[in-house]
Formats: C-alpha cells, structure tokens, sequence
C-alpha cells in the first residue's frame, strides 16, 4: 500500500465527527422541549389548545372564573363562640304559610279630589287681613281673610234706597185704596198704584239676593235700616271642615271677584293612586279589596278597596291608574307619599317565609345567611324573593321551611363572607 491509500481513510472519519454531534444536539433539543411540554401545568395546556381552537384574529376566551361567577359561588364562614356573641349572631327559622297570590304596585298619596273646596272672593277689593295659615285645620264658618269692597257699600246704599222707594210707594198704595173705597179715584188708578208697588218689592228682593251673593248674612242684610248700618267689609269663611292646602292671597293685595284665594280639602280620607299592570288588568276589579302598606309602618297596613280603574292604558308604561280610597283620621298619611298597593289576584298558596331583616343585597343577588348543623358555621345562600307579607318575605327558591336564618348580625356575617371570598 502506498501513502496515498492511508491518508483518504482518516480524513474521512474526520468528516463523519461533526455530523454525529449535530444529530446528538438535535436530540438534547427535542428531549428538553418535550420535558417543557409535560412540565407545563394543565391550565397552561387547556389555554394553549383553546387559542390553537379559536379562528385567526379572535382572542382566546380566559378560563379563569369572572369576579361575578367569583362572587356567585356559595361561601361558608366560621366564628367562634366569642364572635357570635360580640355580632349579636340570631337566627329564625324559615317558616310555611299559606300566602295569597298578589301583585303589587307603585303608587302615591293624594288627596280625595270630591273633598277639595275652592273658596273664592264673591266681592272685588283689597285684602285687609288673612288670619288662615297654610296647612292649618280650619272649621266651617271660621273666617278666612277680610276684604275691603267699595262694590259691597254701593250694593248697599242702593238697597236702602229701594227700601225708602218700596215704603213710598207703599204709603201711596194705601192712600189710593182709601179713596177708591170712599169714590174719590178710580179703580185703574188704583190698579197702576199697584203694579208699580210690585215692581219695587220685585227689586227690592233682587237688591237683597245681590247682598247675600256678596257676602253679607241674612241677618246683617235684615239690621240694614239706614246708612249707619253700611258696611263695607266682607268676611270669607271657610266653606267646610278640613285643611288649608293653598293659599293664594295676602293682605294688601287686590281681588277680584270670582279670584280663588284658599284650597281647603278633608283629609280624613285620602286616594292611593296606583299603575296597574296591563297583564293584571284581568284580575283587578272595582270592588277588588287591596292594602295599602307605608314604608313609615310596614307592620300595619291600609285596608281598602278599589274605587276607580282608568280605562286608559298609557302607551309608554303599559299601565292603567288605580285608584283606592282609604281613611286617614289620624292624619299619618302625607300628600305625595310613596307607598306600595297590593291586590289579590288569586287563590293562596303555601309558601316558605324568612324575616326581611335576614335579607342582604349583594350587587345584584340576594343572599341570606343559612345556619349549619355545625355550631358557628353559616353558608351564604341566594334566594329568589316574593312579595312581603307584613315583616317576613316571600322566598321562591333558596332555601325551605325549617331552615335557620340569620335575622341580627347579618351585616357581620356579610363582611366576613366579602372577605373570605377576597382571601380565597
């Protein structure tokens, strides 16, 4: 063999070395990015896979829970005996009863349109006094307010003066009767004589009607004898018992005839004037007893029926007015209150009530707070609510009859489950 034959083979084992090492890096990259791949956590994965599923452009949506699905999941809170007692922890069990199916509506206070009197100046002039304070209770007769009026005085002056005519005539008539008895006239002189004394008494009645219709009594019209007893100041009275709801008039102010000075209304009974749904308008009736419940004493409320169902149903609410009349002789009922009006519409059915004190609103959930078997442990519980009934609350699905809940201490329990829900 010569040189040449020995060399060719160690250059090329020379050549393979490199080739070799390359495959080996080849494999270490592929053994590390498979360990990196089942290294990585199950959620990593599932999001991985998630953004390879969505089409190009589209974010992957998270798997994380949302703060409201956060929020939506039951939490359990735990305190010692110490804790219960420092929160005034007690609890009332969920109670059955036979409830009627109602519905109820918003409606507002006002006052009994058929009680409202519009008192108003029979004469034209100038208040002189307004002793009558807005809101006061006022009785029928009692004075109102003072109004000075010229018109008043001539009214008067011209009635006296058809007296002293009425009295002329009178004397003449007489006169004229004597001397038809003795011959000495004739019986058309005595005739005209007595057509023109019944058209003076006919003025004379329509001067006095003029009077009363401004103001004066049938007694001071009956005292005016001569110009001493004019009198040129009229007395608006009340016209009927109640409270004075406006007053339009002070003193030194200039009235005209027909001008309304005072609204005086009955408050002994009130309307309650409520919408009614359009699709309860099939159960609601005139005659349909209803309750009246006052945010001021929720535990007691109004009994009534209702009075008046507008035939109208306003396009924008779908809704027609109700109207309910019911008593207020303690007074306790203010114009423009709100206040719920409830109807049955129905026959009753059982159902399950908690204490409204027990209720806690979460952003938009309702929650009470359900007692375990375990001493100091309570699970925050969503419950789907009712209508009230007197101080307890109907609940449609959340929990049942026999259940303990939390009715004081709640707020506690409340800010304990918020930070319980923050920590976890």
């Amino acid at each position: 063999m010569d040189d040449d034959g020995d060399v060719r083979p160690h250059r090329a084992s020379w050549w393979r070395l490199p080739a070799f090492g390359a495959a080996g890096l080849a494999l270490l990259a592929l053994g590390v990015v498979a360990g990196a791949a089942w290294n990585e956590r199950p959620a990593e994965r599932r999001e991985r896979a998630a953004a390879r599923s969505q089409p190009a452009g589209r974010p992957a949506p998270s798997l994380a829970p949302s703060a409201s699905e956060r929020d939506a999941e039951p939490v359990e809170v735990s305190l010692t005996p110490e804790a219960m007692q420092r929160a005034g922890i007690a609890t009332a069990p969920v109670r059955s009863d036979v409830v009627e199916n109602t519905t109820t509506v918003p409606a507002t206070i006002t006052s009994n349109a058929y009680r409202e009197t519009k008192v108003n100046s029979l004469v034209g002039g100038i208040v002189r006094r307004v002793p009558a304070e807005l809101g006061a209770q006022v009785a029928r007769g009692e004075m109102l307010a003072v109004v000075f009026s010229n018109e008043l005085a001539e009214a008067q002056m011209k009635y006296l003066s058809m007296q002293a005519m009425l009295q002329a005539d009178h004397q003449k008539l007489t006169r004229t009767q004597k001397l038809v008895d003795i011959g000495a006239a004739s019986r058309q002189e005595l005739e005209e004589v007595t057509a023109v004394h019944e058209g003076r008494a006919t003025e004379m009645a329509a001067a006095r009607q003029r009077l009363l219709l401004l103001g004066l009594t049938a007694s001071q019209v009956d005292r005016l004898r001569d110009a001493s007893h004019v009198v040129s100041e009229v007395v608006v009275a009340s016209p009927a018992d109640g409270a004075i709801l406006t007053r339009n008039v002070n003193p030194g102010q200039v009235v005209g005839a027909g001008h309304e000075l005072f609204t005086v209304v009955d408050l002994s009974t009130v309307w309650v004037i409520g919408d009614l749904y359009e699709k309860d308008l099939t159960h609601v009736r005139v005659g349909t007893p209803a309750s009246v419940m006052v945010p001021a004493t929720p535990a007691q409320p109004l009994r009534g029926r209702v009075a008046y169902i507008d035939p109208r149903v306003d396009p924008a609410t779908r809704t027609a007015k109700v109207r309910v009349e019911v008593p207020n002789r303690s007074g306790a009922l203010r114009l423009g209150m709100f206040v719920q009006m409830t109807f049955q519409i129905g026959a009753g059915e059982r159902r399950a009530l908690v204490p409204r004190a027990s209720v806690q609103s979460i952003g938009g959930r309702t929650v009470v707070y359900v007692a375990t078997e375990e001493e100091g442990r309570f699970v925050e519980t969503p419950v789907t609510l009712g209508t009230p009934v007197g101080d307890a609350v109907q609940v449609l699905a959340g929990v049942k009859p026999g259940d303990k809940v939390v009715t004081e201490g709640s707020f506690f329990l409340r800010a304990e489950a918020a930070r319980v829900r923050s920590s976890g």
